[in-house]
């Protein structure tokens, strides 16, 4: 078979991997827009399931990213001049660069074409070669998608807060949350360390709060400095670190969440974050456009005809993104409500963060809410009743906004 895959992120790096393996003699070239080792972005986070599913389906690379990878079993949130230490699972962080180097340079060794700066605006435009299949890998702003306006029934949502995705030589020991209060609202920060030399640092606040600091005129070396001097204790003394001039500086952005009624037209797919979106607080972007890709080559290893593959892959992953969306849509509204929150004692509120997936959780009162959890871990029933309860309220609220909109 014949590949071309349009973007070289991990998840059209991955596919062609796997590809590669199931049968070397498919023709597969990854293009790639951005000249070799451009990519922006600090450190991405991944859990030892990912791991474990990578090591099963190539252990070379897997071998290579655990390697070059830092980890973590707990977590440290910082409310004013408090302080909560948390144990909990093992997390891994490995640099966006290192973790593309190694699948590059996996890709290669089994063959596949690397093109890079090779931008592929439409399928039609004689940039790309026939192929058998093409896998629009290229993002939230697929060029390849955005080329089919209305077939695959995109929609994408923009959440409410603002953020900005950063860099700093503070190496946490641990992920890393810090909330500051300002004259004008909280500020807040999540951090982790992705190398012995640098961790990921992103701020998010509510917009009433960005304008009142000045974030939205200043300058990124401003900017930068202000963040700085709220986040002085948690960084420890250390910059932090935006993009090059060349890369035009890091933007403050909404969240956009993109969903798509169907991932497939004729020979062409979406994968990753062209198909899906998950927000960043729950660390899963790059988690699932690996096992999307995962997904994909099993799916094209199991069914000979095209269409049966494409229509498998996109029911599988579809059912398996619905928990994960579930997820992300209120740990974006825990954040989004904060105030409800951070008033509360710090292991209480520390607590209820690491419930913030929870959908019955906006919907309880939240120190009513950490008691029950809290006896939940000792009653089974209840806790059985709590999982029961949570999606039932959730759907009767959204049934109601519904109605409600009519």
């Amino acid at each position: 078979m014949k590949v071309a895959c349009v973007g070289g992120g991990p998840a059209g790096l991955y596919l062609s991997i796997l590809l590669k393996r199931q049968d070397p003699s498919h023709d597969i070239t990854v293009h790639e827009r951005g000249p070799e080792g451009s990519t922006y972005g600090w450190g991405v986070t991944y859990w030892r399931g990912l791991l474990d599913k990578l090591a099963a389906y190539d252990p070379e690379s897997a071998r290579a990213v655990e390697e070059h990878s830092v980890r973590w079993n707990h977590g440290i949130a910082h409310v004013r001049d408090s302080v909560t230490r948390h144990p909990g699972d093992e997390g891994f962080g490995i640099g966006r660069h290192r973790l593309l180097e190694i699948l590059a340079g996996r890709a290669r060794s089994l063959g596949v074409r690397l093109e890079f700066e090779h931008e592929i605006q439409e399928i039609t435009d004689g940039d790309l070669p026939s192929a058998d299949l093409i896998v629009a890998a290229d993002g939230v702003h697929s060029a390849l998608r955005g080329g089919r306006p209305g077939h695959f029934g995109e929609e994408i949502r923009a959440g409410r807060n603002r953020y900005i995705w950063l860099g700093t030589t503070r190496v946490f020991d641990a992920f890393t949350f810090a909330f500051v209060e300002t004259d004008h609202g909280w500020i807040w920060c999540y951090g982790y360390p992705f190398s012995p030399e640098r961790s990921t640092c992103v701020v998010e606040c509510a917009p009433e709060t960005w304008r009142g600091l000045g974030l939205h005129t200043a300058n990124e070396a401003d900017g930068l400095a202000l963040l700085e001097k709220l986040f002085a204790d948690v960084l420890d003394g250390h910059p932090l670190i935006g993009r090059s001039t060349a890369q035009g500086g890091a933007p403050w952005l909404n969240f956009r969440t993109l969903t798509n009624r169907t991932w497939h037209r004729d020979n062409l797919v979406l994968l990753g974050d062209a198909a899906h979106t998950t927000h960043y607080s729950i660390g899963a972007g790059t988690t699932l456009a690996l096992e999307d890709a995962i997904a994909l080559a099993g799916a094209l290893r199991e069914h000979t005809v095209l269409p049966q593959a494409l229509a498998h892959y996109e029911r599988e992953r579809k059912q398996a993104l619905l928990s994960l969306q579930s997820a992300a849509r209120y740990s974006a509204r825990w954040y989004e409500n904060l105030p409800r929150y951070i008033h509360l004692p710090p292991e209480q509120m520390f607590a209820l963060l690491g419930q913030r997936h929870s959908p019955l959780l906006p919907y309880v009162p939240p120190q009513l809410y950490y008691r029950m959890d809290k006896a939940a871990g000792q009653l089974e029933a209840l806790r059985r009743f709590k999982r029961w309860l949570g999606p039932k309220v959730a759907r009767t609220v959204h049934q109601r906004a519904l109605t409600s909109r009519k």
